[in-house]
C-alpha cells in the first residue's frame, strides 16, 4: 500500500473517530503490555544515557513514587542494570506530555474510540510548576502525586463512570470555537471538562471538602484536559485493538 493511499485511509479513520473518556484504572491493569518493572515514557526509545535531564528526573521521581528507588543514583543503577525497563508510551497505546512517565501503579484515563473499537490511555495532569513531567521529584511533587492517586482518582473514576463517558471530540469542537487549539491553550477545554464532570464528582463522594478540593484542583489547572485529549488523538486512527493502524506510515518519532 503506497503512502498516499495509506494517508488517505488514515485521515478518513480520524474523521470518523469518536474518542470517549470511559473510565480510569491502574496502568498495570489496563495498559497493554504494562509490567511491574516497566516505565512508559514520552518520545522515541531511549536509554538512561540518552535521556534528557527532565526525563531522568521524571524516571527518578516515578521510581521513588513506586518505592523502587530512593534517589537518582539508585534510579540510574536500576535502569542501567536492566531491572527497570524503559519503553515509549507509543508502543503501548498511551501518551504522556513533556517528559511524561507512566509507572505501573499510576491511575490512567481510558479512552475508547467508539467508531473503531480501540482504546488509548494517558496519565493525569499534575498542573503547573514543579511537576514530574518537567523532571521534578521533590516531596511536594510526590505528595501531590500520591494525593491524586489515593484521593482524587477514585472519585474521578466513579464520576466518569456515572457520567456515561465524556465525548472528547464534541468537547474539542466546542473548545476550538472558544479559542483553544487543543494542546497548549486548553483553558476553555479544561473548563468544559470540569463542568461536565462537576455534578458527578459531587455525587461520587460524601466528603464535600474532598469534592471541593478536586474541583478547585481541576478548575485552577488550565491543562486538566490536555492528557485525555492527547489520548483521544492517539486513538483516533486506530482499528480493532491496535493503537495505530498498519496503514499509518507517518508517525512523529519525537511526539509525546
Amino acid at each position: 500500500m503506497d503512502i498516499e493511499k495509506a494517508n488517505a485511509e488514515t485521515t478518513q479513520r480520524m474523521m470518523e473517530a469518536r474518542p470517549v473518556l470511559v473510565g480510569m484504572g491502574k496502568a498495570i491493569e489496563v495498559i497493554p503490555g504494562m509490567r511491574e518493572n516497566l516505565l512508559l515514557h514520552a518520545g522515541p526509545p531511549i536509554t538512561w544515557g540518552r535521556a534528557s535531564g527532565p526525563m531522568r528526573g521524571a524516571i527518578t521521581g516515578a521510581l521513588i513514587f513506586e518505592g523502587k528507588a530512593k534517589d537518582e543514583a539508585e534510579a540510574q543503577a536500576l535502569v542501567e542494570s536492566g531491572k527497570i525497563e524503559l519503553e515509549p508510551c507509543h508502543h503501548h497505546q498511551s501518551v504522556g506530555p513533556m517528559a511524561g512517565i507512566t509507572s505501573p501503579s499510576m491511575e490512567v484515563y481510558i479512552l475508547e474510540n467508539k467508531t473503531h473499537g480501540n482504546f488509548s490511555y494517558s496519565n493525569l495532569n499534575e498542573g503547573y510548576g514543579k511537576v514530574l513531567r518537567y523532571g521534578a521529584y521533590s516531596k511536594e511533587v510526590l505528595d501531590r502525586l500520591r494525593w491524586m492517586q489515593e484521593e482524587m482518582a477514585p472519585v474521578l473514576k466513579k464520576a466518569i463512570e456515572m457520567s456515561g463517558g465524556i465525548d472528547l471530540r464534541a468537547l474539542l469542537s466546542e473548545s476550538l470555537q472558544m479559542g483553544d487549539e487543543g494542546h497548549n491553550r486548553n483553558k476553555a477545554g479544561s473548563i468544559l471538562f470540569t463542568k461536565n464532570l462537576a455534578p458527578y464528582i459531587v455525587k461520587s463522594t460524601k466528603d464535600s471538602e474532598l469534592a471541593a478540593k478536586i474541583l478547585q484542583f481541576m478548575g485552577d489547572n488550565a491543562l486538566t484536559v490536555l492528557n485525555p485529549v492527547m489520548a483521544a488523538c492517539k486513538g483516533e486512527a486506530g482499528r480493532g485493538s491496535s493503537s495505530w493502524p498498519e496503514v499509518l506510515l507517518h508517525e512523529n518519532p519525537l511526539g509525546s
